[in-house]
């Protein structure tokens, strides 16, 4: 008799409703999957461990993208924050608006008509099989009272039933989890285009990088995502799985015997109670394991890309040290990570075990005394293990949910810094602490000596007025009060000593740094070029009056005609023709030489938006013969047969030497045609005969162009020079730069600012 309840018992999910090892996130969507399956024997049980956890450990973080802007020396850049070992735990209000703001974006999108088919699909299937385990559960029970009377006849038929059931069931369950999982992808990709246009919105991405705001955006977007919408909805569907079992299984055991199910009630709240208990350090610990992984992670990166330096610095033994302090960081934290999910385990595998006795305890009173059949034991105990199973979630999948918790935190984190940085940017100019940048069209106006407005002569590129620049976080002086005007096909020349802000005030020009005071106006190209590049265009027409400010972005600056090029290039991950044409172009990337016909469209929010105004005239893309015009004319031609042609893909940074990194540069603007262009020791690599060549080739272009530099050879490309002191409070006058034309005789040795 005894023997005949054990299968009985493996109807309870033991495999998915098991708490799992401690993992990190990826896994989740999957381990909450489980408890969302089928219960009604020992098929449709999934793998206790899913392939996502066997292929977690091949992943990495990628590398932060370099922002082109910050190049003046590596040692500058900071990495991922370090943080502290420890941290607060985040309360459940601000758990729950976190989950929301990240959650309800999608089904309010442009692709919620798809999504909301797909989630009342994915709804119904799960209805149909919950009503499929109910008929399972009443064919149990006459499978196993036609066993225990030996009715052979009765016993053949119903099994018959029971294959019949398995035959028409499995199909329902298959398409459950594959619409699942297709929602979720389909999901998880509008999340992953909508968080990544906001992450390179108004340069957020080098805000988060250059500032230490948050650590591994990058893990972020590509792991945390896919954790969230996965096990959000999985865990949705396990929720509503869990209300129908109620109604379907409470009616059924109920009317069995009444007092088991209040025994039901008691023994869940009670396991809910102590599990939460002895697991509310697992969310903290699961936070920061996500966590020193990653930076762990992020290090193994750093060697690999800075391979050639180390092996020059012979800085082996250090690099080692360090990346091993990291490893002990996540290892300690692990170890208090599978310490806490010892202690609940102890409780869950007990809690989880007596169930398999428990119900057949209860009723067997009633079988012995003859009032209920032995088919309505394995009736109740299948019916007290649905019910169970729902009322116990928190128990069964609480290392699940603390690390969802995790991911929620992360997430909710990262998308608070998102829209911060998107309200504290005005619509009409890029102003954080106080420098205003904007573009104007037509010439500007200044004041006459009388106080009237007056029209300046034209060609004016750039001006500065009143310039005091800060460093973002210290509030250090670099420049005090510094004005000037650039005029069309002017050249100047940049110098000081090192650390004085040389760089600093190119990215002041470039928008990366905004603290300090004054103003920096861009005079946008003629504005009929701009009404040419709009015409035929939908979209309304941005232009402002003459000489009304114009929107600002880092994209509006560059198709207005200013272009930056700093001392160490960024290598784009691509083709020879994809780093020639970034980032004025961008190259076809979705046509491959292994599409067919058959291969599908991808989808429309993962295509290609502009993030610009559709301000400044775009020059047309360059034909390949172009391409390879430009590469001739910077001395690169010869790149072409070493590397099989334009579209053969290599690890440029890797393959091409620095000095051949900046001729590409170069290669860039040419073909860009920028009005103004801003070099950062462009040409530190090169030799004098090609820094020569390439400074004559832009001239010849009749570009405008402001260097920075410390060689002396540089003073024959430009007609003026602006030398800039490290700023003393100590000195009589608060200026530190002095601008003059390079035609004065003796100006290095004259100048105090000389470097």
């Amino acid at each position: 008799m005894h023997l005949l309840v054990v299968p009985t018992c493996c109807c309870f999910p033991t495999t998915s409703s098991a708490p799992q090892p401690p993992s990190l996130p990826r896994q989740l969507s999957r381990s909450l999957g489980h408890s969302a399956s089928p219960r009604f024997g020992l098929p449709f049980r999934r793998a206790a461990v899913p392939p996502a956890m066997r292929r977690r450990g091949r992943r990495r973080a990628a590398a932060p993208p370099p922002a082109a802007a910050a190049s003046e020396a590596s040692s500058d850049s900071p990495g991922p924050p370090g943080g502290e070992d420890k941290r607060a735990g985040t309360d459940l209000k601000t758990l729950a608006r976190r989950f929301w703001k990240v959650a309800a974006p999608y089904w309010w999108s442009e692709d919620k008509v798809q999504a909301r088919l797909q989630l009342a699909g994915v709804f119904a299937l799960t209805l149909a099989t919950t009503g499929i385990s109910v008929g399972f559960n009443f064919l149990g029970r006459d499978f196993y009272n036609a066993l225990a009377d030996k009715d052979q006849e009765q016993f053949t038929k119903q099994l018959l039933y029971y294959l019949g059931g398995f035959a028409v069931g499995v199909p329902f369950f298959v398409l459950r989890d594959y619409a699942r999982e297709t929602l979720s992808l389909r999901w998880r990709s509008w999340m992953t285009s909508y968080y990544m246009k906001r992450y390179f919105k108004n340069r957020t991405f080098y805000k988060i990088q250059s500032q230490s705001l948050i650590d591994n955006p990058d893990q972020r977007i590509n792991d945390d995502l896919s954790a969230f919408t996965g096990t959000a909805l999985a865990f949705s569907l396990t929720l509503l799985n869990a209300v129908v079992d109620l109604v379907s299984f409470s009616n059924i055991l109920y009317g069995i015997y009444p007092p088991l199910f209040i025994v039901l009630i008691v023994y869940s709240l009670g396991g809910t109670a102590i599990s939460v208990f002895l697991g509310k350090s697992l969310v903290n610990l699961n936070f920061m394991q996500e966590k020193k992984e990653a930076d762990f992670r992020y290090g193994l990166v750093r060697v690999r890309e800075n391979a050639e330096s180390i092996a020059f610095y012979g800085g082996e033994e250090n690099e080692l040290q360090l990346l091993l302090d990291r490893f002990r960081r996540a290892y300690e934290n692990l170890s208090e990570l599978l310490i806490a999910s010892r202690n609940l385990e102890f409780f869950t595998n007990g809690y989880r075990y007596l169930i398999q006795i428990l119900p057949a305890a209860v009723v067997a009173p009633m079988f012995f005394a003859g009032k209920i059949e032995f088919g309505v034991i394995n009736q109740s105990v299948s019916a007290f293990n649905h019910i169970l199973s729902d009322f116990s979630l928190i128990v069964f999948q609480f290392q699940s949910i603390s690390a969802f918790s995790a991911v929620i935190d992360r997430l909710g984190e990262f998308d608070d810094l998102l829209g911060e940085n998107e309200s504290s940017l005005s619509p009409q100019r890029d102003s954080i602490d106080g420098i205003n940048i904007s573009f104007k069209s037509g010439s500007p106006s200044v004041l006459s000596s009388n106080g009237s407005q007056m029209q300046s002569e034209p060609g004016i590129v750039l001006e500065i007025c009143d310039l005091t620049l800060l460093t973002p976080r210290g509030g250090n002086i670099l420049i005090t009060d510094f004005s000037m005007e650039l005029k069309d096909k002017d050249h100047l020349l940049v110098m000081g000593p090192s650390g004085c802000g040389k760089t600093s005030l190119l990215r002041a020009l470039a928008g990366l740094w905004t603290s300090g005071t004054g103003n920096i106006i861009y005079h946008a190209r003629d504005s009929r070029q701009l009404q040419t590049a709009n015409l035929g265009s939908n979209e309304p027409s941005n232009i402002k009056p003459e000489g009304e400010e114009l929107l600002q972005s880092s994209k509006q600056r560059r198709d207005n005609g200013i272009f930056f090029v700093p001392q160490r290039p960024y290598m784009v991950l691509g083709t020879l023709r994809q780093q020639l044409l970034y980032p004025t172009w961008t190259a076809d990337t979705h046509q491959s030489p292994t599409n067919d016909a058959q291969t599908k469209a991808p989808l429309s929010f993962l295509s290609e938006v502009s993030m610009s105004d559709g301000l400044g005239a775009k020059p047309e893309m360059p034909s390949t013969d172009e391409l390879i015009r430009v590469l001739e004319v910077v001395r690169l031609g010869y790149i072409l047969p070493r590397f099989n042609g334009i579209d053969s893909v290599h690890d440029w940074a890797s393959v091409l030497s620095l000095g051949e990194q900046q001729r590409l540069a170069f290669a860039r603007l040419l073909l860009a045609k920028p009005t103004l262009v801003l070099l950062d020791e462009s040409t530190s690599a090169l030799d004098d005969i090609n820094e020569v060549h390439l400074y004559s080739q832009i001239e010849a272009a009749g570009i405008t162009y402001i260097s920075v530099g410390h060689r002396r050879t540089l003073h024959r490309f430009h007609n003026k020079v602006l030398y800039i002191s490290k700023s003393d409070s100590t000195t009589g006058s608060p200026r530190n730069w002095e601008l003059k034309p390079t035609d004065q005789k003796s100006i290095e040795e004259s100048s105090p600012f000389a470097s």
